[in-house]
């Protein structure tokens, strides 16, 4: 530190003089290395987590903390990057990242991290050397998974084979590997160490191997290093043991018996002999020959296949020439000196019946009709054979199960004739076997084959799969929209299985079947010839007739139901006002003395859809101006109430927009406009004379109204129990009548449980004539009805309208009268029915 500081002064003193500048630099970097000459050791070992210690560097170097920061003490790393750190607080060189001692230094024996310690003011340098220590961090690694070996198996006891090592990135002794084999009776491990790392690694063949025995050896190679704790690494050796020529061609019996009659033909295999090698490739390849001490008359009447070994008849065979013969037979294997197998055969030549019958057809009649009769003759058989005694004695028969049988007619001549009757829709072609056998011993037989073929007559109509189809059909299609496909199959063939459809006319109402739909004669298609009305026309039902080209003509016929579905094409209709009312609007006196939820009138709509899309809805449009209304509307009874208590603040006019709105997509909307007029209470007494005379007008003729009312009711229940009881009287006295229809059933469609209650738009379209059994009315519906509404007011019922009736009201009091015209299909009689209900 002296030193330093006269050279500083030095310096300080000559910083004028241009000459000395050069001089100047040079004694402040002998200044530098003179300070920091001095050198720290410290040692560390590898993988220490964040934050370990090293040493008190700033104490060893000789250096207070409190000057630390102010001598701007900084460390700088030669390759180390920022692995250590120090702390200036404390002055403690700590591990600030991860150390891998393999990464940094390799397999270096030495391994360490170069600092450089900085200080200014005065300048200083120091050297630190921080040594990283192996751990046993790394097992053993062999360059491959497995090892594959070839040895063949004539290898001698004793041999050795090289083994690639196994290598570790460790130094010392966590890098010293020992091996070990898993066991086995054929392989040991010889390990060689020729000082420092050069270890030869040698497998020793202890037993002779035998691939016909075991073709394959995996064993497992591992080596240990002698870190602690140890780390072991594996390498899976395959050895494929190679096959030599050691096993000779075997038979499975070294003498085969044959028997086989005389004249047998040319090219009859006799045997197929097998020679097995236990060998394999060319060592396990095996031949076969004639032995050559074969005399020349066995050569001549036999020969054998070189690869199959099969042994072949070459001449002719005569029991009375040479009944035995013996077969010499060798195999050879094509190994390298090769090897063989011998065996003998021995061939019995047997006497035989040699001359087979001969069969003759003629006269054969073909096709044969379906409808044909039994015992029609189909055609002649003759049979004969050129042997005599029992050897030329034939017999014929023929396949059994078929409707045909042989009749003999003279010896050895047969008819084949008709024995059942034909189906030719269960069977089209019989294949008939005509068998003749002689009385031979062994016997000797013939065949024949016949293809009889059955001519098809028309005796099948076409058939649906089903009498009657039900289709769904949107109403508003297209004109010429393909609807439905009839089908019908026809079991015969040719033109008496060609169909062709067409339309059962008939009435539709007042109009023709035919200008609603059509069919296509050859593909069956059906098509609606115009749009369909769900309101005019829910069940279209007609027939489509199937007719084959057949002479006489066959056919059948579907019944197809047309359901015409329902679509939101209407939307709703308000019923005209009450009396009183401007046109176009229900007008309506409200008194302002009324309560909160006083009715003060009844929007009424209907809608001709049905199901949801005649289900109604009435919403109370905002007002304009955003002022809210005292009044509201019910959902789904359309009746105007008031939501609160009327005061003089309200406006003497109301005028109120209600939305009435279906449940079809898209929904259908129509408006009803509602004049209320206020008044007071207390101007009800200045009103005209005029208006108390027709008040009380009013009231005499409601009086009478109800009079009349009362008489009506009581004729028209009269009635209606009298033709009741005329009508059963009839049809328990009289047979049924095919003519008459039975009364139709009008569907009531529920639209919610707080829904309006009304009837579906159904026009059913019915006949009622005196031909043809009685008709049941068939009626689509739309799927997924709601269930039936329930009033929330016992008081209060739902609005019923049915434009399938004609009906008159009349108001009187709380009540409404309604006189339905209900159309039943009794003969010339025609029934009135009421409905009475509270409004």
């Amino acid at each position: 530190m002296e030193i330093s500081q006269q050279v500083f002064e030095m310096v300080i003193t000559l910083e004028g003089r241009l000459g000395f500048r050069c001089l100047l630099l040079s004694l402040l970097l002998f200044a530098a290395w003179e300070a920091g000459s001095g050198q720290v050791h410290y040692s560390v070992p590898e993988e220490t987590k964040h934050g370990t210690f090293v040493g008190r560097i700033a104490q060893d170097l000789g250096l207070e903390l409190a000057e630390l920061v102010p001598r701007l003490f900084r460390v700088a790393s030669k390759g180390g990057g920022d692995l250590l750190e120090v702390n200036l607080q404390t002055g403690i060189l700590f591990v600030n990242s991860r150390i891998d001692r393999e990464e940094l230094c390799g397999r270096s024996a030495e391994c360490s991290i170069y600092l450089e310690v900085i200080v200014d003011r005065p300048l200083q340098v120091f050297h630190v050397e921080v040594e990283v220590k192996d751990i046993n961090d790394n097992p053993p690694v062999f360059r491959v998974k497995e090892q594959r070996m070839l040895i063949y198996e004539s290898r001698l006891p004793d041999s050795l084979f090289p083994l690639e090592g196994a290598s570790d990135a460790d130094v010392g002794s966590n890098s010293i590997l020992t091996y070990k084999l898993s066991s086995s009776e054929y392989f040991a491990l010889d390990v060689k160490t020729n000082g420092g790392d050069n270890t030869q690694i040698w497998l020793v063949l202890r037993k002779s191997l035998d691939r016909e025995e075991a073709p394959e050896h995996s064993l497992f190679l591992m080596a240990t290093d002698q870190g602690k704790p140890e780390l072991t690494g594996t390498v899976q050796l395959l050895v494929t043991v190679l096959d030599v020529n050691d096993n000779a061609p075997s038979f499975e019996q070294s003498e085969y018996e044959v028997k086989i009659f005389e004249n047998s033909d040319s090219g009859t295999i006799l045997i197929r002999v097998n020679a097995s090698d236990r060998d394999e490739g060319e060592n396990g390849e095996v031949s076969y020959s004639f032995n050559s001490l074969v005399p020349p008359t066995v050569s001549d009447q036999f020969r054998i296949d070189t690869n199959t070994g099969e042994i072949a008849i070459r001449g002719n065979l005569d029991f009375e020439k040479v009944n035995l013969y013996k077969i010499h037979i060798d195999a050879k294997d094509k190994g390298h000196p090769p090897m063989a197998g011998h065996c003998t055969v021995l061939v019995k030549v047997l006497d035989k019946n040699d001359n087979v019958p001969l069969i003759t057809l003629t006269s054969i009649s073909l096709p044969v009709r379906e409808d044909a009769h039994s015992g029609t003759v189909i055609g002649l058989v003759s049979v004969s054979d050129l042997d005599s005694g029992a050897n030329g004695q034939v017999t014929c028969s023929l396949t059994p199960h078929v409707p045909f049988k042989l009749v003999s007619t003279f010896k050895n001549y047969y008819s084949l004739v008709l024995d059942s009757a034909l189906d030719r829709e269960s069977m089209a072609n019989y294949e008939l076997l005509v068998t003749a056998r002689d009385a031979g011993s062994p016997s000797l037989s013939t065949t024949a084959s016949v293809s009889v073929e059955v001519a098809d007559v028309n005796d099948n109509a076409p058939a649906f799969e089903q009498p009657e189809v039900t289709v769904f059909v949107k109403e508003n299609n297209p004109p010429g929209c393909h609807i439905f496909t009839v089908s019908a199959r026809d079991a015969d063939a040719h033109e008496n299985a060609l169909v062709s459809y067409s339309l059962v006319e008939r009435r539709v109402g007042e109009r023709a079947l035919s200008s609603y739909v059509s069919v296509h004669a050859e593909s069956g298609k059906v098509y609606a010839l115009q749009p369909l009305d769900h309101e005019e026309l829910e069940l279209l039902q007609f027939q489509v007739s199937a007719r084959d080209a057949g002479v006489p003509p066959l056919g059948s016929n579907v019944t197809l139901q047309v359901f015409v579905l329902d679509e939101n094409d209407n939307a709703p209709a308000l019923l005209p006002p009450g009396p009183g009312g401007a046109a176009g609007a229900l007008s309506q006196l409200v008194a302002r003395s009324v309560g909160a939820g006083h009715v003060v009138a009844k929007v009424r709509a209907v809608d001709a859809d049905s199901g949801y899309n005649a289900w109604l809805s009435y919403e109370l449009q905002p007002a304009a101006g955003g002022a809210r209304s005292p009044f509201r509307v019910g959902l789904y009874t359309g009746e105007i109430s008031t939501t609160r208590a009327l005061d003089e603040a309200d406006a003497p006019r109301q005028r109120l927009l209600v939305l009435v709105k279906d449940h079809g997509e898209p929904a259908l909307t129509a408006t009803a406009t509602v004049l209320l007029s206020l008044e007071d209470s207390g101007q009800a007494p200045k009103a005209s004379s005029r208006a108390s005379t027709g008040a009380a007008g009013a009231e005499t003729a409601f009086v009478d109204v109800n009079v009349y009312l009362i008489i009506a009711i009581c004729a028209v229940s009269s009635l209606l129990v009298l033709t009741l009881l005329l009508y059963t009287a009839l049809r328990c006295s009289a047979p049924p009548s095919e003519g008459t229809c039975g009364p139709g059933k009008p569907r009531l469609v529920c639209s919610s449980a707080v829904g309006s209650l009304s009837y579906s738009q159904q026009r059913l379209q019915r006949v009622c004539s005196g031909e043809g059994p009685p008709k049941t009315d068939l009626m689509a519906f739309s799927p997924s009805l709601p269930p039936c509404p329930v009033a929330a007011d016992t008081g209060e019922h739902q609005d019923l309208n049915d434009d399938h009736c004609s009906k008159v009201s009349v108001n009187f009091h709380n009540y409404q009268l309604i006189f339905i015209l209900k159309c039943y299909c009794f003969p010339q009689v025609s029934i009135y029915s009421l409905l009475f209900l509270k409004i």
